[in-house]
Formats: structure tokens, C-alpha cells, sequence
């Protein structure tokens, strides 16, 4: 119980102190014109109330990751709270806040496109390629889970290809309709309803007494059940993303740049929408470790259920929220992944037009760069949904570290404290080169050779960094 209210008091402190130090850095104008006045356009600038922006950032970001993430994650035990915390922080909430601020300081621009001002033309290119498809796997990943539940519900007269095909008629409506359409008026009530279930939860916990497991030095350590194959480096920083740090958010970032009114209210919508995901995701680590007993009990249900977290979400919805929590159980592991996955058609069919220069005003022109998106998202559907996963956690925080790089490089240029980005972006180097050769899916190597490699290569790019930086001021 300490540890819980502990963490959740560090995530608000951090938001309150440590994201005015960001700001600060940041340095931003309140006077000066934002994307949302000076390319209004009608579909994807324009204006909105910022707190309105924040509950479409926060449901954008959110989905099911921490939730999901933060389940699966529980069974590592207590040590998920200090990735959580210190993730969300100082790497996840400070990497959301400079992918919007660039995003509004360079126009609005996609996330590849800033990648490639700092980082260079090949490195645009490839990120190019790479966060269309991260975004179209996105999509596609939040199409299954949803249709095979609304499918469970419905045996008597709709089946699981009924369901996709409604799920990615939504999706094309949600990504070629004006923002403020469909996005702007259903995403703050699934935003709060998410919120609200959150708290519910946690709420109900406590009232029925179970004990949320302490941290301490004695049990500081690896509660998987098969820690062999999944050690905490870098398994851990994999699982649990989107309630740490998710590159998947560098690309909604500038979704939301394109609307907010007011440099100030950056810190609010961006930075603030990352901790309020880390406040949720602890939430769901909180009640995993301790709804079934203990950390222990909780690896033996999600082994017996082949680490489908869904069932677990489901089952600790119902008992602690009864027949109310069965809908908002619905609400979580429904509509909140197809929440995320409508913004990531829309974010790859921006980064197209973005690279093509393509005016997204005429609909024709959205419906030409939209639907050979949707005919990939659907040809990906039809692969295995735990293959699909697996590589989309990768490529995940993969572009996560190639964005904490690419905001180093501008606080460099800047003649600004880049450290608060250098240093998670060397951990997620470290993450990523390591989790690339130890996963099943990459190389399968031995996790002491891995980690050896990938904290190597780290400190490399390290070295690298401070290379091109005595170049570029020359000395």
C-alpha cells in the first residue's frame, strides 16, 4: 500500500516540478502563433480548448497499452512500479512533450519528417517506411482483439469478419473525416470513462481489502515464472510501454499539434496526458499483483490463459465492479483499442501526405492515401495476432529511442540541456540492441551475451553523440 501511494505521489511530483524543468528547457512562446491559427485548414488544423486535446492525447496514448502492458508486466512484481514510475517521468512523458512541441515548432509536421531535419535524409527515409507500417500494425493489431470479443458476444448473427469490416469502416470514417468530426467529440467521453474505471477499480481494491505487494530489497527481484526466458532486462522495458515510455506517441503528438492554441498548454496536454497513462498503468500493475493473491498466483492464471490479458482485465472488471464493471470491461478492452487504432491510420495517412506533400483539404486526396493503408491493415490481419504483437512491441520502442536521439540532437543544436533526453535515450539503445538479440523473434542469443552487446552498443552512440557534437560546434 506504501509503494502504491508512494509511486503515485512521485508521478504527480514529477509532473508538478520536473515538467517545468522541461518546459524551461523547452522554451516556449505564449504570444506566438501555433499551427492550429496559422494552417487552419478544417480537417486536420484547427483550433480546440486544450482540455479537450488532453482527453484525445491521453485516450490516443492509452488504448489498451497501460493496461495490457502494465497486467503482463505485474508478472516481473514490484519492480514493474519503478519502471513505471521513473519511465513515465523522466524518458515516456519527456519524450511525448518534445515530439509536440518540435511538431508545433516545425508547422505541425509528422514525426519522420522532424526525424529527418535532425537526424538526416537517410534517416528520414527509413523512419519513413518504418512508422507507416508501425502505424498500420497498430491498427491492424487493435482490429482483432476488438472483433473477436464483439464476435463472443454476438454468435447468433455476427462472426469475427462481420466485426472487422464494421471496425475498419469506423477507421476510415475516423481517418478522413475533419478531426473535430467524430475524434473531437467521442474521444473525451471514452477518455473519461477510462479514467473513471481506473479509479473505480483501484477504489473497490481497497475497500475489499487486498494487499498491494511492498518493494523492498528482498523482493527486488524477477517474480516471472519462467525467468529464464524472460529476464527483467530487457524484457520488462519491452512489456510495459505505453505506461513508461512508447514511441507510438511520437507519432500522435503532432496529431494534437495541430490543434492546441498555446505553447503553454504543451506541458498540460502532452506531458500531462503521459503521466495520467502512468497513473492508470500502476493502477492495473497494483491490482494484477494483488487480485489473485499474490504475484505468484497471478503468473499461474496468465499461464493457464496463455497470457491473454484480456481474460484478466475481464475477470477483476466483473468481481470488483459487478455487473457496472462488466461494461466498463467492455468499454476497456473494446473501444479503447479502437480508439488507438483510428489515430493510427490517421497518423500514417499524414505521414504519407506529409512526405508526398500532398493537401489533405480535398477528400479525394485523403481517400487516395488512405485506402491502400486500410488494404495492407487488412492483409495483416490475417496473421497470427501474437506474431503481429511481438514485432509491434519491438518496433515500438524502437522508434521511441530513435526519438529521444533526434530530440538530443536538437537540444544539442539548441545549445540546450540535452541531457534529460540523452540519457533514456543510451537506456533504450541498451533496451532495444539487447531485446533484438536475446527475443525468440530476433536472434536468440544468451541474455549475457545480449546485454553485453546491447549496453555496448549504448555507450557507443553515446560516444557517437558526443562526437557529431564537438563536430558541429567545432571544438
Amino acid at each position: 500500500m506504501i509503494t502504491f501511494f508512494a509511486s503515485i505521489l512521485v508521478l504527480l511530483l514529477g509532473y508538478f516540478f520536473y515538467s517545468k524543468l522541461i518546459e524551461r528547457i523547452a522554451g516556449v512562446d505564449s504570444n506566438r502563433e501555433t499551427p492550429a491559427y496559422t494552417m487552419t485548414d478544417g480537417v486536420d488544423y484547427m483550433p480546440l480548448p486544450w482540455w479537450r486535446i488532453f482527453l484525445i492525447q491521453f485516450l490516443n496514448i492509452a488504448g489498451l497499452g497501460p493496461i495490457f502492458g502494465a497486467v503482463a508486466g505485474a508478472m516481473w512484481g514490484p519492480v514493474a512500479f519503478i519502471w513505471i514510475v521513473v519511465g513515465s517521468v523522466f524518458a515516456g512523458a519527456v519524450h511525448d512533450y518534445f515530439s509536440g512541441m518540435l511538431s508545433i515548432k516545425h508547422k505541425g509536421l509528422s514525426i519522420t519528417e522532424i526525424v529527418g531535419i535532425y537526424m538526416g535524409v537517410g534517416t528520414k527515409q527509413f523512419m519513413r517506411g518504418f512508422t507507416v507500417l508501425l502505424m498500420i500494425i497498430v491498427g491492424a493489431v487493435f482490429i482483432m482483439g476488438p472483433a473477436k470479443i464483439l464476435a463472443g458476444l454476438t454468435p447468433d448473427f455476427a462472426t469475427m469478419t462481420f466485426w472487422v469490416w464494421v471496425v475498419f469502416a469506423y477507421y476510415l470514417l475516423a481517418t478522413i473525416l475533419p478531426i473535430d468530426k467524430v475524434i473531437g467529440r467521442i474521444y473525451p467521453v471514452f477518455g473519461f470513462a477510462l479514467i473513471f474505471m481506473a479509479v473505480g477499480l483501484i477504489t473497490a481494491l481497497f475497500v475489499k481489502g487486498y494487499h498491494i505487494p511492498e518493494l523492498s530489497f528482498s523482493n527486488l527481484k524477477n517474480y516471472h515464472v519462467n525467468s529464464g526466458d524472460f529476464p527483467i532486462f530487457p524484457m520488462l522495458f519491452i512489456t510495459i510501454a505505453c505506461g513508461a515510455i512508447s514511441g507510438f506517441h511520437a507519432t500522435q503528438s503532432p496529431l494534437m499539434a495541430r490543434c492546441i492554441t498555446n505553447e503553454k498548454h504543451g506541458r498540460r496536454v502532452f506531458y500531462g496526458a503521459m503521466i495520467s497513462e502512468g497513473v492508470v498503468a500502476l493502477i492495473w500493475a497494483a491490482i494484477s499483483m494483488s487480485f489473485f493473491g499474490g504475484i505468484r498466483e497471478l503468473n499461474e492464471v496468465m499461464t493457464a490463459n496463455g497470457g491473454n490479458a484480456a481474460v484478466i482485465v475481464n475477470e477483476i472488471s466483473n468481481s470488483l465492479l459487478g455487473t457496472f464493471g462488466g461494461f466498463l470491461a467492455l468499454l476497456g478492452v473494446v473501444a479503447a483499442p479502437i480508439t488507438s487504432g483510428d489515430t493510427a491510420f490517421r497518423s500514417a495517412r499524414l505521414i504519407v501526405a506529409d512526405f508526398m506533400k500532398f493537401k489533405q483539404g480535398p477528400i479525394k486526396n485523403r481517400l487516395f492515401v488512405s485506402i491502400p493503408l486500410f488494404i495492407i491493415g487488412f492483409l495483416l490481419t490475417q496473421i497470427d495476432f501474437s506474431i503481429i504483437w511481438r514485432y509491434f512491441a519491438w518496433a515500438n520502442q524502437t522508434l521511441a529511442m530513435v526519438v529521444l536521439w533526434t530530440i538530443t540532437v536538437y537540444l544539442a543544436q539548441e545549445r540546450k540541456f540535452y541531457w534529460v533526453t540523452l540519457i533514456p535515450a543510451v537506456f533504450m539503445t541498451a533496451v532495444i540492441v539487447t531485446y533484438l538479440l536475446f527475443a525468440p523473434e530476433g536472434f536468440s542469443l544468451s541474455n549475457e551475451l545480449s546485454s553485453t552487446v546491447g549496453i555496448s552498443a549504448a555507450l557507443l552512440a553515446c560516444a557517437a553523440f558526443f562526437i557529431y557534437r564537438k563536430n558541429y560546434f567545432g571544438k
